[in-house]
């Protein structure tokens, strides 16, 4: 079996183009009895937009698991991968806290990937490390760099601080804008395009040891709370048994060499069950933001 890595949608396209473009590869199998066909595995760029032979390894892992072919789909916004995944274009998927709690009702919950020996992970406002931001309340009338809309850690959080402190996000900032990859909120922020940001605080730890050159001109202002880290899920008529098939597969990486290897790359310590309500935090925030 030939393990594939397809390139991210863009984020410019819409839902309807979205779902053409994963129209055309192979439908993963959606009972027991298609177990030939490939496994379709929807990502975000989040950091991995650069990073195709660290997915093949981990598709070949999967593939070797599961003796299924395995084929990672990148899009480039959150909206994408879960019209996609609502959809039927995927299997499952690595998405946010966010938009896996506006849509519970159509997920299953698969795995949390285990960060530091724990299954949570914090949003980080960043600002240049030259500049006099200190605080929330010095962010008036500047200019901020969101990741995503339907980013737990790159919008929401903010948006519900801001709201906690008796502002009206819409008029706080100057002026702000969304980069759709963690990354490119970093690239914002040390290259004076914003002048703070928020990032996901694992990808910005992950960025300062693989890429510390991209991360040197920033510095972090604030760490949030705990948030329950972002889940694989899969579409809520998947059957159970295929649902756990995925999930041992990726609880096992952390007891295979191969696994390990892509494990290490990832900056993670592995996969473990969760329950819905790890991500309770996040759901409050959301029924606030929908007012």
């Amino acid at each position: 079996m030939t393990s594939k890595v397809f390139p991210a949608v863009g984020a410019g396209l819409n839902r309807r183009e979205c779902l053409a473009a994963g129209a055309v590869l192979a439908l993963a199998p959606r009972s027991l009895g298609a177990q030939s066909r490939a496994i379709r595995f929807g990502l975000t760029p989040v950091f991995l937009d650069d990073r195709v032979t660290l997915l093949r390894q981990w598709a070949q892992y999967l593939e070797n698991e599961m003796g299924s072919a395995v084929t990672f789909v990148q899009f480039g916004s959150y909206a994408q991968v879960m019209d996609a995944l609502r959809g039927g274009q995927l299997d499952l998927a690595w998405v946010c806290g966010y938009p896996y709690v506006l849509y519970r009702q159509e997920l299953q919950l698969v795995t949390v990937p285990i960060w530091r020996d724990a299954l949570v992970y914090q949003s980080y406002l960043i600002a240049d490390k030259s500049s006099t931001v200190r605080t929330v309340d010095d962010l008036r009338e500047r200019t901020f760099a969101y990741s995503d809309p339907l980013s737990n850690s790159g919008f929401l959080f903010v948006q519900h601080l801001l709201r906690h402190r008796k502002h009206d996000p819409a008029s706080y900032f100057k002026r702000s804008f969304f980069t759709y990859s963690h990354r490119h909120v970093v690239d914002a922020v040390s290259q004076g395009l914003a002048e703070a940001g928020a990032v996901d605080g694992y990808v910005w730890e992950t960025l300062a040891e693989l890429s510390p050159a991209v991360t040197a001109q920033t510095r972090v202002m604030m760490r949030s709370p705990d948030f329950g880290f972002p889940p694989i899920v899969a579409p809520a008529n998947t059957h159970r048994a295929v649902v756990a098939r995925y999930a041992s597969a990726l609880k096992r990486m952390a007891n295979h060499p191969d696994g390990q290897r892509v494990l290490k790359e990832l900056r993670l310590d592995g996969f473990a069950d969760a329950t819905p309500g790890l991500f309770d935090s996040i759901a409050n925030m959301a029924a606030h933001q929908r007012g």
